[in-house]
């Protein structure tokens, strides 16, 4: 038998094996039987190496022109398929259009979240503090320069920024808020200001391109790192319903001095070391400090007369705490079934 007769031949075959099938993973399979990758037309194409040029050209159009036609025919026998499926559903199948369905379950719960914002917001508004808000796209100076980041401050590098098409910026931090408070309210005063913020940060178990802030910051007469302490440690055991182990080490921030790094012990490893404390067992949760005094004159208040203390929550590693989250990105990921356990 000649390869030209044997290439007919396969397309008899096919033709009669195809026409009969009632699966498409049986379609698949039988058609790659023909002309998959180790299939019958496949090997006889292997075999042109010993031909004429002619010869090869004429039996590669016809290998060719085969292939179109088994393809052809597995489409529509795959339709073919199809529809008696549907067919077969519809003889045997039976819906009542007006059977009385379940009730859907409408409730809605808030986001871990803002129910971890909405506590916060009633501790501190219970010690006397307001509530302020600010926009996320922000002024260059409002962001640094008013918080004592100057121009070519290095401080601006560990900050990475997204910045808009008008010369205003996605603010990396709450703490612009500060600037709105002093020019806004008139001391003694107290104020949060719980928001989003954005930086293009390496995402990680405990790092986000898109996270949560609370801003704190109060302003009097006489303000020091003893009252700084005292309310951060009165958050921390309010929240957790229980004394937090922390630790209080030196930092550096432009818009505070002297600069604090308040960690707490991992509660989700316990301090034992995990990808969320990365594997030091503390956690950095409260960068704060009191006002540096540049801050207080760009707010246009007299830094003899008056003085501060700022810090700023990392709300999402607050929840993460708070609930023995593992990763960071499960906050934003949309996902119901996480969100479900949170409903309250």
């Amino acid at each position: 038998m000649s390869l030209v007769e044997e290439i007919e031949a396969i397309y008899k075959e096919a033709v009669s094996e195809l026409s009969k099938l009632n699966s498409e993973d049986e379609l698949d399979n039988k058609k790659n039987l023909f002309v998959g990758k180790k299939g019958k037309l496949t090997q006889i194409l292997k075999t042109m190496g010993s031909l004429t040029v002619e010869e090869r050209k004429t039996l590669g159009k016809l290998a060719n022109e085969t292939q179109e036609k088994i393809d052809s025919l597995v489409a529509s026998q795959r339709i073919k398929i199809k529809d008696f499926f549907y067919e077969n559903t519809l003889k045997n199948e039976f819906f009542d259009v007006l059977r009385p369905i379940a009730e859907p379950n409408l409730n809605g719960t808030l986001h871990p979240l803002t129910q971890i914002q909405h506590e916060i917001e009633a501790i501190f508004t219970s010690m006397g503090f307001s509530i302020m808000d600010g926009p996320e796209v922000e002024t260059d100076y409002n962001n640094f320069e008013a918080l004592n980041f100057k121009a070519d401050h290095p401080a601006r590098d560990t900050q990475d920024t997204f910045y808009t098409t008008d010369g205003k910026l996605l603010r990396t931090h709450t703490s612009a808020i500060q600037v709105r408070a002093l020019r806004n309210l008139k001391p003694p005063f107290r104020i949060i200001a719980p928001g989003r913020v954005f930086r293009y940060e390496e995402v990680d178990a405990s790092h986000e391109t898109t996270f949560y802030q609370v801003e704190g910051m109060v302003v009097g007469k006489d303000i020091s790192i003893a009252n700084l302490i005292y309310t951060m440690e009165t958050l921390l055991s309010e929240i957790f319903q229980k004394k937090v182990k922390t630790r209080l080490r030196p930092g550096y921030f432009p818009f505070v001095e002297p600069g604090f790094e308040l960690d707490i012990q991992c509660l989700v490893c316990g301090g034992k070391g995990c990808s969320v404390c990365k594997h030091s067992g503390w956690l950095e949760l409260l960068p704060c400090g009191l006002v540096h005094p540049n801050v207080l004159e760009a707010g246009g208040l007299d830094s003899k007369d008056w003085t501060g203390f700022a810090f700023g929550l990392g709300l999402d590693r607050l929840v993460m705490m708070r609930y023995g989250i593992h990763d960071i990105r499960y906050l934003h990921s949309g996902n119901l079934r996480f969100l479900k356990q949170f409903q309250s």
